[in-house]
Parts: structure tokens; sequence; C-alpha cells
């Protein structure tokens, strides 16, 4: 008998082999991930976004349509934080990233002060249910894709920076670190540091402390330090809050709720008309709403994925994610959820690389983000109890971290690519918006590309990408807007 054939056999798992049908579906182990840094990495996103249950209410519940109506402030937080849960859950479960949803910033502005406006609450809505039809449209037919696959590497690198810059601005702001100073000053000076040149208050300390406590455990590389942070910090700010003065804390009071329970309301899911507003507005200008909704979701979305995707390792040597079509579908039917609840249109949220600086790899994490917001329509006064002093200074640790790698991985002697990449990172932070940065660095990248004769380097879809962002920013000049 050979030795082989008596030989005992090794049943010890390797290291790097799945350990059970969960961790094979979501390929934790396989990406180089575990469970409890899954588990972290959702908590960490739930927490910088949770603001988002408060925020976007107040956004669209201020607003009036054409007749004069509003939208009940109990109702838009329970549809803020039920498609917030549902899309969130559908993208870890069919797109298996660690990329959280919710109601979008910007969006949701131009919804309340652009749409609703000009006809009535269901018709507004209803123009972002048909925004969210065509992105799927567009990733039905591999157009989106198509669109992000022509991106240069340069570019795209580009683009996760000036993310990484643009959540680091959002964390200054959101915790009062700077604040714009108001016009009535007659400045040029757009931000201050604090409310009034300094720095004063206790919830700036404890913004203050956070940074510090949070960059010191990432530096120690300490396991779960953005986490360790903003529980730390949460629990400081509820005895300050207890014992001193504290006139505000922004959207969010750091106190223990009086009833932590809440009943949701779901009187806004479904209250939409999809062709209602072409008839308040004409065709043409509600063909430009829904251009105006669907450009703002589309690149704010593809500048996030391909931001986080990089800064999580699951890109290859091109900067390109397996699995791309799932999730950009996803994000598609997430506009249209945001618009069929009331909620605005859903997209995918930067906050989200507080989880994956936290080690999250995988849609798992988004299980448990997503059960968090599920939670929210329940406890909701329990969920918005986390100051956003508390929370934000995630948002610098990883804004650094973006930026220290991918910063050398841009072609600095290339000037073609070097110069888009440099106002793609730019105008993100300096005019507080994803889409216009990626729409400035297209077309300068596209412009210098002709000017330099290498106008044959541009893929196709650049071309097309780049006119349409002319004309999206010619628009009130033609009188379109």
């Amino acid at each position: 008998m050979s030795p082989s054939a008596t030989a005992p056999v090794d049943k010890t798992p390797h290291p790097n082999s799945p350990q059970g049908g969960l961790d094979r579906y979501f390929k934790i182990t396989e990406r180089g991930s575990t469970l409890v840094r899954e588990v972290r990495g959702g908590f960490a996103t739930f927490f910088a976004m949770a603001y988002i249950i408060v925020l976007n209410p107040i956004i669209l519940g201020g607003a009036k349509d054409m007749y004069g109506h509003q939208l009940d402030n109990a109702q838009l937080v329970t549809a803020t934080a039920l498609v917030a849960a549902f899309t969130t859950l559908l993208m870890g479960v069919i797109g298996n990233v660690p990329i959280a949803l919710a109601a979008g910033l910007g969006v949701n502005t131009v919804v309340a002060l652009q749409l609703a406006p000009r006809m009535s609450w269901p018709d507004a809505m209803g123009m972002v249910v048909l925004a969210g039809f065509v992105v799927m449209l567009l990733v039905a037919t591999g157009l989106r894709e198509r669109v992000m696959s022509a991106v240069p590497l340069g570019l795209r690198k580009g683009i996760a920076i000036g993310i990484g810059l643009f959540i680091m601005l959002i964390g200054l702001v959101d915790s009062g670190f700077v604040s714009r100073i108001p016009d009535v000053a007659e400045t040029t000076v757009p931000l201050q540091l604090g409310g009034d040149g300094h720095l004063n208050g206790w919830p700036v300390l404890i913004f203050v402390l956070g940074t510090l406590l949070t960059l010191c455990l990432i530096v120690r590389k300490v396991p779960g330090a953005i986490l360790i942070s903003i529980v730390v910090m949460t629990i400081v700010a509820m005895i300050i809050n207890a014992i001193a003065d504290v006139p505000s804390w922004g959207l969010t009071t750091p106190e223990w709720p009086g009833n932590p329970v809440s009943t949701p309301d779901f009187g806004l899911v479904g209250q939409i008309s999809l062709f209602g507003g072409f008839g308040k507005v004409g065709l043409l200008t509600g063909i430009l709403f829904v251009f105006t909704v669907l450009l703002s979701c589309f690149f704010d979305a593809m500048g996030t994925i391909m931001g986080i995707g990089d800064e999580a390792k699951l890109t290859d040597a091109n900067g390109n994610m397996p699995g791309m079509n799932k999730v950009l579908f996803v994000d598609g039917i997430a506009v249209a959820a945001g618009g069929a609840s009331s909620a605005s249109a859903t997209t995918c949220f930067v906050e989200s690389t507080a989880g994956v600086g936290e080690g999250a790899r995988t849609g798992f994490a988004n299980i448990v983000t997503g059960g968090l917001f599920a939670l929210a329509l329940f406890l909701t006064p329990i969920a918005t109890m986390v100051p956003s002093q508390a929370a934000t200074p995630a948002l610098l640790a990883v804004g650094f971290l973006i930026l220290s790698g991918s910063i050398g991985q841009i072609d600095w002697a290339d000037f073609t690519i070097a110069i888009p990449a440099f106002l793609t990172m730019m105008m993100m932070p300096f005019t507080y918006s994803i889409t216009n940065g990626i729409g400035i660095g297209f077309i300068t990248f596209t412009v210098l590309r002709l000017a330099s004769g290498r106008g044959r380097e541009v893929p196709a879809a650049m071309y097309v990408v780049s006119a349409v962002f002319a004309f999206y920013y010619l628009m009130p000049a033609l009188g379109l807007t």
C-alpha cells in the first residue's frame, strides 16, 4: 500500500477558503474581510448617514407645491427610512458591495425647489420615478457601464480623490468646524472657522476630540477605530449635554429620548402621478426636469461607486469592478423607489466610506446598515440620537485614506490627464457636487486631448457625455431652465 493511501487527511480549512454558505455568497473571506469587520462597517456607515432620516424631511417638508401643499414630516421620516432600508438591503444582496443608499442630497433640493413649485407633489415624485426608469434602461442597454468603462484610469483616480476631499468638507461643515459666511458680510471669502471665525462651543469640541481619537486609533491600527470613536464621542456628548448648557447640536441632540419607539406612517408611499407633471409644465420642460434629475443621479452614483469600489479594493488593474452592471441596475431601482415612496431620488451615499474604513468589503455590511434603517422605522428617536459632531470625524479620516491611496497613481507628467484629474478633484468640494466635478473633468479631458492632437484616443462615449454636460451647463443661458 502506498504511503499516500494511508496518510491522514488534513481537514483544517485554508485561511482563505469560505467558512460557510454566508461567507461563500458574500465572498467575505475571498475579499480579505471577516464577519466582524462587515458588521462593524455596517454600523459605522449607518451612524455616518443616519442624519438623512432627519435632514431629508426638513428639505422636502419645508417646500410647497403649486397648490400650497406640504408633505407631512412624520410620513417623510417613514418614507426616508423605508426606502433607505429597502435599497441598501437590495444593493447588499444583489450588488454585493458595501455601498449604502438613501435619499440623495442635492436631488431632493431640485425636487423641492424646481419641480414641486410648478406641479403637485405626486407629479414631482412621478418625474423622479421616470428618471429611475431611464437609468435602468441605460443599464439594460449597457450604455451606463460603457460610459464608466470609457473613463481613463487617471481620471478615475481623480474622481476618487475628489470624493475624498468632498466628504472631508462635508464632515467639516456638518460638524460646525467651518461654516458659510453670511452674504450680508459682503465678503468674497465663502467659509470661516467655526460660526464666527473662532472655535466655540461644546459640539465643536466633540468633533475635534473625535477627530483626534479616530486618527490616533487608525495610526495605532486599532480594529474598529471609526466605530469606537463614534460610540465614545456620542457617550461624551450625552454627558456634556446633560450637565452643560448647550444651545444647539444641530439636527440631532445627544440625549436619550423620552419615548424611543415611534409608529411609522406609510401614507406617502405610492402617492405618485407618472405623467401628470407634463400637463402642468409642458412636454419640453418636463423632459428637461427629468433630464436634470437623471444627470444628477447618474453621475453622483457613478462617482461614488467608482470611489468606494477603488477604496475597498474591489476594482481590477483597469479600475473596473466585477458585477458592475448589477450595482448600476440596483441604483436605477433605487432612484425609482425613492420617487415611489415620496422620499425623492435615492442614490449611493459617499458616507459608505465610513464602513469601508472599518474594513467592510462585501454586501453583508449593507445587510447590517439596511437592517438598522429598518429598525429606525420604529426607533427613529434612538437612530437620530448620535450627533453629527460624533460621526463626522469618520469622514475626515476616510477622506485622507482615499487621497493617500490614489494620488500617486495619476500620471502627472501627462497634462491631458493630470489637469482634468486635478479639476475633477477640486471642483467636487468647491462646487459641493460630485456631478459638477465629473462634468468639468470630462469636458476638460476631451478638449485637451483634441487640442493636443490625440482626439482618436478619446472613447466615443466620452465625446457623447462631454457634449451632454456642455448642454447641461448651457441650459440656463439658452433659457431652458
